[in-house]
């Protein structure tokens, strides 16, 4: 078996904003595993918040024994964005060998379509009422918030995209204070989830203060050894697969979120396709799925995911899975 990894850079539609920087495109490692003349990929975004570079992610890729099994793999690698690529191309290697999709092989149903979020950048209340009404014809919008003077941008698009359903991410970018006087407007403007209010590590503050509407675990919550950590601040988890080192963990963690009383959202980085298609298997059912990242991008995969009216598509075969 031979694991080969490349660096491949998708141009995004245009320029993308959330409280921690912009971008204008998205860079991503790709793993190709290959064996017996069978090839299995997979994408993962490293992403500076959790201190990866496209460095450090793809030394840890080519620290790995040629002959890697997933079991081994949740050994060797921590949960994170290198494991998540290798793991989820050993998923479509596996595919490839035995004829079956992936849900076959992960004993789920055959899934369906699911109504993904759409994202609005973070810009000038302005900018986000002429997204919002740009985009008022999508189901769900996600709006990128998290400074002190969100208040207005929220108004606006509320304005600019009337009938859409609206969910927030503030990306570790308010204060307790700031969330505090923010909170009892969102119901009255229709706010359905809120991820990520406080930073991480300051997310105690959480605990005992009036949630009128749904908060989200994202940057708190990674993989299952995340959860305990969660009671009392939090009413869903937001899985990625760059967060939870791969499809292996996502499964698992998406069935004991569901256990402990959690509900689910199923979210991703700004990649391509092909790190979104098996993404798609853990969004069943969930009560938010947020897997956009290729209708933010001015190209992607040769055969890239199906978006329409009624959601996100599962891949086909000759994308994943």
């Amino acid at each position: 078996m031979k694991i080969d990894v490349t660096r491949d850079v998708f141009k995004l539609a245009q320029v993308f904003t959330i409280s921690r920087g912009s971008r204008t495109e998205a860079q991503v490692l790709t793993v190709n595993v290959e064996d017996g003349g069978f090839v299995g990929r997979g994408e993962c975004v490293p992403y500076a918040r959790y201190d990866e570079t496209l460095e450090s992610v793809e030394a840890e890729i080519r620290s790995l024994p040629a002959d890697v099994t997933r079991d081994a793999l949740m050994e060797l690698l921590p949960a994170g964005a290198a494991r998540n690529a290798v793991d989820c191309a050993l998923w479509d290697l596996e595919c490839k060998r035995s004829g079956k999709r992936a849900w076959e092989l992960a004993g789920l149903p055959v899934p369906g379509p699911e109504i993904t979020a759409y994202t609005l950048s973070l810009g000038t209340p302005e900018d986000m009422m002429a997204q919002a009404a740009k985009n008022a014809m999508r189901p769900l919008l996600k709006i990128k918030l998290g400074t002190p003077d969100d208040m207005p941008r929220l108004e606006a698009v509320r304005a600019g995209a009337p009938a859409s359903r609206i969910i927030v991410d503030a990306n570790e970018g308010w204060s307790a204070e700031v969330y505090a006087d923010l909170a009892p407007h969102l119901t009255r403007l229709g706010v359905e989830l809120v991820e990520q209010p406080l930073p991480a590590g300051e997310d105690d503050a959480l605990i005992g203060m009036d949630r009128p509407v749904p908060v989200c675990a994202d940057e708190s919550c990674h993989d299952r050894a995340s959860l305990p950590g969660l009671k009392g601040k939090y009413d869903v988890v937001n899985i990625k697969l760059d967060k939870t080192g791969g499809l292996t963990e996502a499964l698992a963690l998406r069935e004991a979120a569901l256990a402990e009383g959690y509900k689910v959202m199923v979210g991703c980085m700004v990649g391509s396709s092909l790190a979104m298609a098996p993404a798609v298997l853990v969004a069943q059912g969930a009560v938010v799925t947020d897997l956009d990242g290729p209708l933010l991008l001015a190209e992607d995969r040769d055969t890239p995911l199906t978006f329409d009216t009624a959601g996100v598509h599962p891949p086909s075969a000759a994308l994943w899975g």
